[in-house]
């Protein structure tokens, strides 16, 4: 039998609607549970009240790590045993995903079912609007609210030019606010999103304070937070895994380590999505193949940003690569492998 307590786990994110997508997936008995964290060997299951270590089959883990893994944010079915251990006997599917590409091209899901994005960007040396387009194209193909969150407003002299740059840059509709991550009444910007069920994540790269901002949320530390460099303004990852907390007013905060390198899960129309500028201005443009480079007539070209395009260019390149099949994939790492061992047995001949 399928048993919650919905005032419990409204706590950590559970709605009337997202409730009754739930019960028409449930197909094993078992408690209802949000995953919270995910190591090596179990998980992290909450209640909404407290959290209890839970565990998989080696069969079920490895079918899960077949399809898209289990990421933080899930909801599940666990059971006990009589020895008191929690088995999971199933994973609900989410109703969104956030998801990259590694370096081999496959899918990795970082958190499910996320209401809003705290996209942090530090107002310091490691200011990056490139990186901010990807992480806003990543959050939107995952239909999640992105919110621009420009912290370390306190150590700028100048915080509302970085705003303006940011808006510019980026489609007029989006939300960019300036804090300083360290004060609660700056913090009380974000009170909008921070309503009860809503599950939000930060994201960002190391150092900008995604850790600080998420201590003030939670109105303890319970996120280390660490020094960045002088020369560049980077951090350390002081956050090492991703997990899940419970917020005061209600809400629930998952936070994430920084990352360096980010290949957002795209494909063409998710990628338009995010860059509709483009999109809207290339009807416009005198020939309906133009590319927006060196064509007469372009109406792109002469308005946005030259930066922006060439973002917009390099994450079409990269989402095109996505979407090739795994079939092709491995049919050109076969020609590879192919030619480089015809090129090893070749020079292999010539030092014989």
């Amino acid at each position: 039998m399928f048993t919650f307590d919905f005032s419990r786990l409204a706590a950590i994110g559970l709605t009337p609607v997202l409730l009754q997508n739930l019960l028409q997936q449930a197909r094993c008995d078992g408690s209802l549970f949000r995953v919270s964290a995910v190591h090596r060997d179990a998980v992290l299951l909450h209640d909404g009240e407290q959290e209890r270590r839970g565990r998989l089959a080696s069969s079920q883990w490895q079918t899960l790590q077949a399809e898209d893994g289990l990421a933080v944010g899930d909801w599940v079915l666990a059971a006990c045993d009589p020895a008191g251990d929690w088995w999971l006997q199933q994973r609900l599917a989410p109703v969104n995903a956030l998801l990259r590409r590694n370096s081999h091209g496959q899918r990795q899901r970082i958190a499910s079912n996320i209401d809003t994005a705290l996209l942090v960007m530090g107002l310091d040396g490691d200011f990056n609007l490139r990186r901010l387009e990807r992480f806003v194209s990543m959050v939107q193909a995952a239909d999640i609210t992105p919110v621009i969150v420009l912290s370390k407003a306190d150590q700028c002299a100048d915080p509302q030019a970085s705003m303006q740059a940011v808006r510019q840059r980026l489609p007029a509709a989006m939300t960019v606010l300036a804090l300083n991550g360290t004060d609660a009444t700056s913090c009380g910007q974000l009170a909008p999103w921070l309503g009860q069920g809503q599950t939000l994540i930060v994201l960002g790269s190391s150092g900008v304070g995604k850790s600080t901002l998420s201590n003030t949320l939670l109105g303890e530390a319970c996120q280390q937070t660490g020094a960045v460099r002088a020369d560049d303004s980077r951090g350390r990852h002081t956050t090492t895994a991703r997990s899940l907390h419970r917020l005061p007013g209600g809400a629930c905060l998952i936070d994430t380590p920084g990352v360096r390198t980010l290949q957002p899960d795209l494909d063409e129309a998710a990628l338009a999505d995010s860059f509709d500028d483009i999109a809207r201005l290339a009807k416009q443009c005198q020939f309906r193949d133009c590319q927006h480079q060196h064509e007469p007539g372009c109406a792109v070209r002469p308005v946005v940003d030259a930066d922006r395009l060439h973002n917009y260019f390099k994450l079409l390149r990269e989402a095109r690569r996505g979407e090739e099949s795994l079939l092709q994939r491995k049919a050109q790492q076969a020609v590879w492998k192919q030619r480089s061992k015809a090129m090893r047995q070749k020079q292999k001949l010539l030092r014989d």
